[in-house]
């Protein structure tokens, strides 16, 4: 995917405090800036001033949009965009907003009174704006109304992304206002203005009016909201009306129509209509509170006392809070505790804060829960990391929670009392000040004794918001940063000495700059003194007099650098003068500064670049001054050394001088922190993507300490017998967790589908996950991978539980449906699909679904919010139906079930959580009413658990976890335990009953202080139930720290594309199951023409030879089995039938027909160049497919194919040049080719006998042809700058052409037309190489409408119904809904306009589509070569074929034969199940190639331990664990590209070559190098084979014999003992080779193998003087035979079984020569030079390879 620059966030200080859009990039010039169609400027009379009226019929042809291209970005960083805008009266108008989040992903956001709904997919937004009238009579949806006002929309970009998507905020790339409207102006700030509030009254309110520039004049005694409208969306409101707010004195306002404000659980992947009746953004249209709402300003926050330590606030409904917050009543629900009778306290051994209520006399002992771990790290921010003084601990916050953690025995402590994620964190000196700071405005901070835990004392920052914080050395002075709330730079030093002695923090200077500051250190050396970097800017201050002052250091050259970290460097004696410390400054460029403090001047500039310093071992980063530089995020400073963090994800060590890199080490993500240990032995880094680990400077060791999810946890599972923990969370990852250590053990990656509830198998090492799409898969936690997937729900999963024996699976979705799988075996499979059965729509929970304690009852909630049912497990069958639905007086809404829980089997009680804040305890037999827990939270409860000896209740209670007394009946209320900053979203007891662990935010792990009753036995209780058998134990293979790749869920590709349905039973042939080994490749956009096909190199066909035949030639040596690939580089080159299943493909000269259901495939050969496109007949009884010329032909070929039977009925030669497209007219009975653009030739052939029926010359290049579905006598041309229209006239049997040309007008703009398609009677749709769609009306040929459908060449274009598909070069696949344009041909016809339904962005320029009839389904190809199977329905694309991009460089296979793996310039480490070639795993190294590739032999151990060695075109060698698909290694035993790799017998040593002729043999466990052979130095390494020494005639000792064979034609052979670092030469070759050895445009290579069944043999092909194999041994030291071949060898392979050797040659052909017979045979089919063919071990499979097409034979007889 095409990523977009990064803005530079230092260089946005100049957006603030507003930024007048319309004015900086100067609109008026229209010079960065584009204007399309009717677009004026007129004066307003309301506004009295200038604006720009836009309008025109259609509103993609008619707007203003910035920037220019739409290859720029403006880059704004502001989080609130302001529209001033006023619809046009009854009229449309569209507001298209494209915003880059900060992982670089655009998103297009829209607003329009077009939309009727609001719609969802990964990259669009669109939102439904309407302005009405508040009239009940009329619909929201709609023209703008007559009386239109001017109208202020604020748009929160940053919650527009983070609520909808789950996206952080980056940057606004490009705005487009569409007609109908008039803009006065646009404006971007970070401050959130009040448009209607006056300067006398926000004196005394916290809030910002709007700027007089910005503000909308308002004449005197009038109200504003009378003349205008304010729409802010997202609202801040957290309970929306279920519709809108009627009023009668209120005039037209605005109503924004969408989802509710409550963040989505899951990034949305859908795009899936959803009607709404709720409107989560209307501003209150008067400044006053009316019919009940609060008044528009906010809250005033109140006074507090910086000496206060402890207050009491009073709680209207009971006893007050007991809170170090005095202000801590204004936010219960931040604080967490908002029920009657509840008081929040913190204790001062800072263990837990715990909430009482009344009296707690049930709970033994006070707190009954103790904080005991934390899983996760960051939250707002992961730069604040940092070490204890003495080097024991590291300090870092997991969001509201202050972490501090033992490295050497992993024990944590926690600082707790925030409410908020901890923004920024200091420590002093000596441990005894350790001060934070809250996130959310206005900044809280506290003051902690470090030792004790202790909050010494809480305080209100004077800054809006606390960005960072240093203590100075002896904890006496604390220096903050941070914004004030006018969006300004704030720096404020507070003087903290005589807090530990019982007084107060005292602001002792406070000052505003204009100075950009990322990084504030105090010095160490006067603690008064400090330094500040940031854009542009490197400043010391001083702090003298109560003021603070600063001056700048004088950069020279650098005073344009974008600072983001600096650090102190003190003398190695310790000498405090400032004369002894040196200041060090990064940059994001690379810089790093060495400053003198004293002198104040830039002692020295360095710049590291990412260059290699030849010879050396590692790449070295070396300081120059020019070129990339390495983005440095962060550095620290020690007296020997430099530790720098930069964002290609290194930590590197540096000596002060910068001379070379010492040590580095490679993280999965960006590095956003670094601190070196006092001690100057251990480097601490952290990553954004939530790794916290530190470098071992001595052991050279890396250790992770902490991993993270990077958004909020859905749900959680445990596992008893191997103590593991799964969650699920929004970032798309499976996690499995070690809960002894919590340290992760697995972690799993969905890139297309979000996981949403998880379970685990209570017996076997097995776990399920639910997902978006659907989905139930089981994954293998031996194996690290997917086993079983089912697809039988239509929506998102939502419940996910299992029976405790093990043998029932029960999954839920969001359409209602519920599924019963049976478990008994690993193969699990459904047995029932009930549809309409749990409430639709309902969210993801743990608590969804319920199974009893005994497994034999089923509960959930449904069918409707209001009932909760309880069935038999087994059966299924309705046993229990409890209406729930009681009205609630406060509300007056009918209460709803939230979650279920079933209590022990011997009290046979149900619970259930509803929207009236209260649990129900219902009797799971009867239905009878129990008890009533009332109140127990403000908000809903997603999820409640009751223990095993159900003594305690524990409820996720928004941020808070609620405790119940379960076995008192007259319950004294919960104790509330807090910690959480976001809500709680699981709670669950440990399998052992002596932990809890709650998820949301983070996962936290306490420990439960009162002794379990697991023994207590109740009256009647039958006998406990046993679980089934266990499973064996389970290998650990947990790992501290490792590189990239992750595992991945595998996405399986879609075996047949049918709409899915609910049954009762799965459908005949399987219920959707199917093995899902395998994982999508990651996505990228190449940017290619859509205007031609153009073939990926020259074709070449076998020079003709005895044997030759063609490959699915029966009773021969070889039969085609399966192809890997498709041809992305033809056009319309796959076609689809939905009706019949017919798909059929292109690769290379082969035409794949693949049966989508079974994968299995026939071939259909005979081309003998690639082939360019492919027409199927309406009938669907013949295929046509059309190749160009070859080196043995002089006309392309057309070969006619019969469907049913697969057999070429014809054969036609109508071109010299490449033939461009085929088309059947509607009746099938004319076929009419177009020759490109060379060729300029239109035939039609009769499809009777496919005679040439007529033939002639095109004046111009033609891009495309297309028949007239309602007209077989019309077909349609379009090329350069016209559109040819023929008519065909049939006299007799002739056929006569009649052509009218029509120019295309000046407004589609400049350009070719590439794509044509019919569209509704008379209409025809043309697409443009600008990436203009235009219609045409056919029976007056003129244009009568255009718009930009997309910023690249429009290749593609398909019409059904009123919906149009378009597919460009930029990878962008758009559905627009067209049914309103046959209106617009007509004169005086209404207003309507075209308008985008959905998008998909596929991983290439579209060259190919099929859909259905409704264009719901279909099948797209890419130049990628992908084919996507996409559902506009859902949203999705899913990949059916996918191959390499590049050439394919290796391909080897596993010991057992079960896998292969292969190898590509694409830098893909791809690994296949052999039996259906389905890619299981996939390993990507961006921007290098692999070259070589090698699998761990047998003997190397266990099937888990099997590995793979790449070599890199950098130099580098990795090492891949296939059975935890991650990288164990990377070394780099080279200087320059690798060539081959190979494993000795043992698996223990791996040796490797590269092309400077150097063989190199390394440790694959430690990554040392000890051996380096430069015997071939000067020629490339071709070859290195190794096998074990059978034969002992050779006089020298060794357990392996070895071979490397160079590109100057000599082979040297080797006999090695690597454990005893023993190596000696046996023997060495030399072969002559002639002047000119080149064919085909290929330099032959020098190849070498040893004989597998003859030891002593040993067979080598290459340049020389005859083409031949020869056959030398090694115990007689001479050749012993010549095999001749046609052409000089490209590949070699010997068969292990049989006397077979595989030859592969540049003219495109395969020969198998059998050496114990003396016969050959040769095998065409490939499309370029066959440079690789491999045997598999068994000898039945061989696997050969043309560029980046794989082709697999079968071996009959073995």
């Amino acid at each position: 995917m095409r990523r977009e620059p990064r803005p530079a966030e230092a260089l946005t200080a100049w957006q603030h405090p507003f930024l007048n859009v319309f004015r900086h990039f100067r609109v008026d010039e229209w010079k960065r800036s584009a204007k399309q169609g009717d677009v004026a400027v007129v004066t307003d009379k309301t506004l009295k001033g200038a604006v720009y009226r836009i309008r025109g019929s259609v509103s993609a042809a008619n707007y203003i949009q910035l920037p220019k291209s739409s290859t720029q970005s403006l880059g704004l960083t502001g989080r609130y965009l302001y529209v001033l805008f006023r619809p046009l009266p009854s009229k449309h108008f569209v507001i298209h907003l494209d915003v880059s989040s900060k992982d670089n992903q655009v998103i297009r956001v829209s607003f329009s009174n077009l939309f009727k709904e609001f719609k969802s997919t990964a990259t669009w937004l669109q939102f439904p704006l309407v302005l009405e009238a508040r009239t009940p009579q009329r619909d929201l949806v709609g023209l703008a109304p007559s009386g239109a006002r001017w109208t202020c929309l604020q748009l929160d970009l940053q919650d527009v992304l983070l609520v909808y998507l789950n996206r952080c905020y980056g940057h606004l790339k490009s705005i487009r206002l569409c007609a109908s409207l008039l803009v006065r102006n646009l404006y971007t700030s970070d401050l959130c203005f009040e448009p209607a509030i006056s300067g006398a009254q926000w004196a005394k309110l916290p809030v910002t009016p709007m700027p007089r520039e910005m503000a909308f004049p308002v004449p005197k005694g009038e109200s504003w909201h009378d003349r205008y409208i304010h729409v802010r969306f997202p609202s801040e409101s957290l309970k929306v009306p279920s519709k809108p707010i009627e009023k009668s004195c209120s005039p037209p306002e605005a109503v924004l129509l969408g989802p509710g404000p409550q963040p989505l659980p899951c990034p949305v992947a859908s795009s899936k209509p959803v009607r709404f009746s709720v409107s989560p953004v209307v501003q209150t249209p008067s400044p006053t509170a009316q019919s009940g709402r609060a008044a528009l300003a906010p809250r005033p926050f109140p006074e507090v006392s910086l000496s206060q330590e402890r207050s009491d606030a009073s709680n209207a409904d009971g006893p007050g809070f007991h809170s170090l917050e005095p202000w801590a009543q204004l936010e219960a629900s931040d604080i967490h505790t908002a029920a009657a009778g509840t008081h929040v306290l913190t204790h001062e051994s800072a263990e837990v804060p715990v909430a009482r209520t009344g009296s707690c006399e049930g709970f033994l002992p006070d707190p009954v829960l103790r904080l005991k771990g934390v899983i996760g790290f960051g939250g707002h921010g992961t730069r604040q990391a940092l070490w204890t003084p003495d080097g024991a601990a590291v300090v870092y916050p997991c969001h509201a929670v202050i972490v501090v953690l033992l490295v050497d025995t992993g024990e944590q402590r926690f600082f707790l009392g925030h409410t908020d994620k901890v923004s920024a964190l200091a420590l002093d000196g000596s441990s005894s000040l350790l001060a934070s700071a809250q996130a959310r405005a206005p900044s809280v901070m506290r003051l902690w004794d470090f030792q004790t835990g202790r909050c010494l004392c809480l305080f209100r920052s004077p800054m809006h918001v606390v960005c960072s914080l240093s203590f100075s050395d002896s904890g006496a002075l604390l220096c903050g940063v941070g914004k004030d709330h006018h969006g300004r730079t704030m720096v404020v030093a507070w003087g903290t000495g005589q807090v530990g002695l019982g007084g107060e923090v005292v602001v002792l200077a406070k000052a505003h700059t204009d100075f950009d500051v990322q990084a504030f250190r105090v010095t160490f050396f006067d603690e008064t003194r400090m330094a500040s970097c940031g854009q542009g800017s490197v400043r010391l201050w001083r702090l003298r007099g109560g003021v603070l002052r600063s001056c700048p250091v004088d950069l020279g050259e650098h005073h344009a650098l974008q600072f983001t970290d600096l650090a102190f460097k003190q003398a190695r004696d310790g000498c405090p003068e400032p004369s002894a410390a040196m200041l060090f400054v990064c940059s994001r460029s690379g810089h790093i500064l060495e400053i003198d403090c004293q002198r104040m001047v830039v002692r020295h500039a360095r710049r590291l670049l990412p260059t290699r310093t030849p010879g050396g071992p590692h790449p070295q980063k070396q300081t120059f001054s020019s070129g990339p530089g390495i983005a440095i995020s962060s550095l620290s400073v020690s007296p020997a050394m430099c530790a720098v963090g930069s964002e290609d994800g290194f930590l590197r060590l540096w000596p002060l001088d910068f001379s070379s890199v010492l040590l580095e080490a490679e993280h999965e993500g960006p590095v956003s922190s670094v601190c070196v240990s006092p001690d100057g032995l251990r480097v601490l880094s952290a990553t954004s993507s939530g790794h916290l680990g530190f470098l071992d400077t001595l052991s050279r060791v890396y250790h992770m300490l902490a991993r993270s999810h990077t958004a909020p946890v859905l749900a959680l599972a445990m596992e008893q017998r191997r103590g593991q923990l799964a969650t699920v969370s929004q970032d798309r990852t499976v996690r499995i967790w070690d809960l002894a250590t919590l340290q992760q053990l697995y972690d799993f990656t969905s890139s297309e589908d979000a996981p949403c509830a998880v379970t685990f198998h209570p017996t076997r090492p097995t776990f399920f996950c639910g997902f978006s799409s659907g989905a139930v898969r089981s994954f293998s936690l031996e194996a690290a991978e997917v086993l079983v997937e089912h697809t039988c729900h239509r929506g998102a999963v939502t419940g996910l539980t299992a029976t405790p024996d093990g043998r029932l699976l029960f999954s839920s979705c969001s359409q209602g449906s519920l599924a019963q799988y049976s478990c008994a075996d690993p193969q699990w499979h459904v047995l029932r699909v009930a549809a309409d059965m749990v409430c639709p729509d309902a969210p993801a929970s743990p608590s969804a679904l319920a199974v009893s304690r005994d497994g034999r009852l089923l509960a959930f909630v449904g069918p409707s919010r209001c009932t909760v049912t309880v069935m038999g497990s087994a059966s299924l069958d309705e046993l229990l139906r409890v209406d729930i639905g009681t009205l609630d007086l406060a509300s007056s809404r009918l209460d709803s079930a939230m979650a279920v829980c079933f209590g022990p089997a011997a009290l046979g009680h149900l619970l259930v959580s509803t929207s009236s804040n209260r649990v129900v305890v219902l009797d799971a037999v009867s239905g009878r009413i129990i008890r009533e827990l009332p109140g127990v939270h403000p908000e809903p409860c997603p999820s409640l658990t009751l223990s095993e000896d159900a003594r305690f209740l524990l409820i996720a209670a928004g941020r808070t976890i609620k405790v119940w007394d379960y076995a008192t009946q007259a319950s004294p209320g919960p104790q509330v335990y807090i910690g959480h900053s976001e809500p709680v979203q699981a709670v669950a007891f440990s399998p052992d009953q002596q932990q809890v662990l709650s998820a949301g935010d983070a996962v936290f792990l306490w420990d439960v202080l009162a002794p379990t009753e697991s023994d207590q036995s109740f009256p009647g209780a039958p006998p406990a139930c046993k679980t089934g058998p266990g499973a064996g134990p389970l290998e650990d293979a947990a790992s501290r720290a490792s590189e990239l790749p992750r595992q991945q869920v595998p996405k399986p590709c879609q075996a047949s594309p049918p709409r899915l349905g609910v049954c009762a039973r799965p459908p005949e042939g399987g219920d959707g199951a199917r093995d899902t080994r395998n994982s999508g490749a990651p996505r990228t956009t190449y940017l290619a023409s859509c205007k031609a096909f153009t073939p990926a190199r020259v074709s070449c066909s076998p020079h003709s030879a005895k044997g030759t035949c063609p490959p699915p030639a029966s009773g021969g040596w070889l039969r085609l089995k399966a192809v890997v690939g498709y041809s992305g580089n033809g056009r319309a080159n796959m076609v689809w039938r939905p009706d019949t299943g017919f798909f059929a493909y292109t690769c290379g000269r082969l035409v794949v027909v693949e049966d989508l259901h079974s994968g299995a495939q026939q071939h259909w050969s005979g081309h003998s160049a690639e082939i360019s496109t492919l027409a199927l007949s309406h009938s669907a009884q013949v295929l046509a497919s059309a190749s160009g010329r070859s080196s043995t032909t002089a006309h392309c070929q057309i070969r006619v194919w019969d469907v049913s039977g697969g057999l070429c009925q014809h054969l036609i030669f109508p071109h010299s040049t490449t033939v461009l497209a085929l088309a059947f007219s509607p009746d099938d009975r004319l076929l009419v080719t177009l020759g490109d653009h060379d060729g300029r030739t239109l035939a039609l052939w009769g499809t009777a006998t496919y005679d040439l029926v007529s033939s002639t010359r095109l004046p111009e290049p033609v891009h495309g042809v297309a028949f007239n579905p309602w007209d077989a006598g019309e077909l349609t041309c379009v090329g350069q700058g016209t559109v040819t229209f023929w008519l065909l006239q049939q006299r007799g049997a002739d056929i006569s052409l009649q052509v009218r040309r029509e120019p295309v007008p000046e407004a589609v703009g400049a350009g070719e037309l590439t794509s044509l398609c019919y569209g509704a009677p008379p209409l025809l749709y043309c697409g443009t190489s600008s990436g203009q769609v235009c219609v045409w009306d056919t029976r007056a040929g003129r244009c009568f409408l255009s718009w930009e459908a997309d910023d690249g060449g429009i290749g593609l274009l398909l019409f059904s119904g009123s919906r149009l598909v378009s597919g460009s070069s930029t990878g962008r696949l758009r559905l627009w809904a067209v049914g309103a344009v046959s209106e617009l041909r007509c004169k005086g016809s209404g207003a309507s306009s075209v308008f985008m339904e959905h998008e998909l962005v596929l991983d290439g320029a579209v060259v190919s589509a099929s859909f259905d009839d409704s264009v719901d389904m279909g099948v797209v190809g890419t130049t990628a070569g992908t084919l996507w199977f996409v559902s506009w329905a859902e949203g999705t694309s899913t990949r059916l074929i996918s191959g390499h991009r590049s050439k394919v460089n290796e391909v080897v296979f596993s010991p057992g034969e079960s896998h292969c793996a292969t190898c590509s310039e694409d830098g893909s480490v791809r690994v296949w199940a052999l039996a259906s070639m389905e890619l299981v795993i996939q390993f990507q190294v961006l921007n290098q190639s692999c070259l070589c590739l090698a699998w761990s032999p047998p003997c190397c151990g266990r099937p888990e331990q099997q590995r793979l060695a790449a070599g890199y075109g950098d130099g580098s060698l990795r090492i891949f664990s296939v059975s935890r698909t991650a990288m164990e290694l990377k070394m780099h035993p080279h200087p320059v590209a690798l060539t081959t790799v190979a494993f000795s017998t043992d698996g223990q040593t791996v040796l490797s070559g590269d092309k400077d002729g150097l063989v190199a043999v390394s440790h694959p466990c430690t990554g040392t190098t000890f051996r380096v052979l430069s015997d071939h130095q000067g020629a490339p390494i071709s070859t290195i084979c190794v096998t074990c020494k059978e034969c002992e005639d050779l006089g020298v000792e060794g357990t392996d014999l070895w071979l490397a064979a160079s590109g100057d034609q000599r082979v040297s052979v080797w006999a090695s003992d690597w454990l005893r670092n023993h190596c000696e030469l046996v023997d060495w070759l030399s072969f002559p080779m002639p002047a000119t050895t080149e064919t085909q445009g290929h330099l032959p290579p020098s190849l070498a193998a040893f004989c597998p069944w003859d030891g002593a043999l040993l067979m080598y092909v290459g340049p020389g003087v005859y083409k031949e194999v020869i056959i030398y041994n090694l115990c007689q030291k001479q050749v012993v035979e010549k095999i001749p071949l046609p052409f000089f060898a490209m590949s070699l392979s010997l068969s292990p079984g049989t006397h077979l050797l595989a030859v592969g040659f540049a003219e495109c052909m395969l020969r198998l020569v059998d050496c114990a017979m003396g016969t050959a045979q040769d095998f065409a089919g490939h499309d370029n030079a066959v440079h690789l063919c491999r045997f598999t071990p068994s000898a039945r499979l061989l696997f050969t390879a043309a560029r980046n097409e794989i082709l697999v034979w079968e071996v009959p007889g073995l």
